[in-house]
């Protein structure tokens, strides 16, 4: 963003002290030194059976998570996972859509779990994105009064995303509790939903480890976690085409589709003294397609209608989506590929949106 106003950071609780433990961090004081041989013991026991699914305890935990309920459970990501580096990068493109969209908000996030659990930064997000108003108050400091706005804002959500088939992974309880994966669960749900001009990282997962009482003893298991999958499948366009085979069957024929590609649009862009090399960056910012379906439909593009020299995302989808309005006026489908992803420099994408072009205009000198 150029000119960002100044932001005040959310307010954000104590955080919790860093000598806490992996498990220890689901709650609780910490033990009191006359339980050292309880620790050490019961860390031992963990560690011995660490690998086994629902074995006895696990590593580096508290005498106070015994305070579970019989039958309790609670969850929390495993600490390796959260070194993996498509999962940083889902969160660091979440935070960064969140506060691209909350500018004018004077609101920034830092931290998933830290700014959202209370439900301001989730009202102040679906009203961004829904374009309403939603009948809660605006600052609540009370536990009951941030779950009673969740509520109402997670109903709010629901009812968006249940009529597309969404599944629901989260609920008032896991929010506030800042349960990370449900949080992502939403923010992906949210970000697919509403288009958001971002590109995800695919096939994000991670292990969580489900921690639980069972007669007086905790138990442990690891659960593989899927956050996020395909952009098409996520947008809920399961059909499939010659490009989801080429690219999981046969990505060795991918060089020769991208070659014979760009012999085609190097044909029509040379009359411009113009030259492709790249399919993937130089059609992203929209320019080459725009100016490549004046050349295919024989015609001049006025220059006031697209940035010849686009800066700014906007200005890229800007120049993509009027070159899928050229492609459409001249008589193609609707492009199954969205502007943004052409932006983001998606290969599959451009391919899609090039070899329609190829298929219609292959013949044309």
């Amino acid at each position: 963003m150029s000119s960002a106003p100044v932001r005040s950071p959310t307010l954000r609780p104590h955080r919790m002290k860093k000598d806490e433990s992996f498990l220890g961090k689901l709650g609780g004081t910490l033990a009191r030194k006359k339980k050292a041989k309880e620790v050490s013991d019961l860390q031992e026991e963990g560690k011995n059976a660490i690998n086994a699914p629902m074995s006895p305890a696990t590593t580096d935990v508290h005498p106070e998570d015994t305070l579970l309920e019989e039958n309790e459970e609670r969850t929390m990501i495993d600490p390796n996972s959260k070194e993996d580096a498509k999962f940083k990068e889902l969160i660091k493109v979440l935070i960064d859509w969140i506060n691209d969209v909350l500018v004018e908000e004077r609101i920034i996030v830092k931290q998933l779990e830290e700014d959202v659990y209370d439900g301001q930064v989730l009202q102040k997000l679906l009203e961004k994105l829904a374009g309403r108003k939603l009948n809660v108050a605006e600052v609540t400091q009370s536990e009951i009064g941030q779950k009673q706005k969740l509520q109402t804002v997670l109903e709010a959500v629901h009812d968006l995303l249940r009529p597309h088939g969404w599944t629901i992974k989260w609920n008032v309880d896991s929010i506030h509790g800042k349960n990370l994966v449900s949080i992502l669960h939403l923010l992906v749900a949210l970000a697919m939903h509403f288009r958001a001009p971002i590109r995800l990282p695919e096939h994000v997962s991670v292990q969580v480890v489900v921690v639980r009482k069972r007669e007086g003893l905790l138990q442990t298991a690891h659960v593989t976690e899927e956050l996020t999958t395909t952009t098409e499948m996520m947008m809920g366009r399961f059909e499939r085409d010659a490009f989801d085979t080429l690219f999981d069957h046969a990505p060795d024929k991918l060089s020769v589709v991208k070659k014979s590609l760009i012999t085609f649009v190097n044909k029509h862009l040379n009359k411009l003294n113009l030259e492709v090399t790249e399919l993937e960056t130089q059609f992203a910012d929209g320019v080459y397609l725009v100016l490549l379906m004046g050349l295919l439909e024989d015609y001049f593009v006025p220059l006031h209608n697209f940035y010849l020299t686009p800066e700014s995302f906007d200005q890229k989808v800007h120049n993509v989506s009027f070159a899928f309005e050229l492609m459409q006026d001249g008589g193609l489908k609707k492009p199954k590929a969205r502007p943004e992803d052409v932006v983001n420099l998606d290969l599959k994408s451009t391919l899609r949106v090039l070899y329609n072009l190829f298929t219609k205009y292959k013949n044309v000198e």
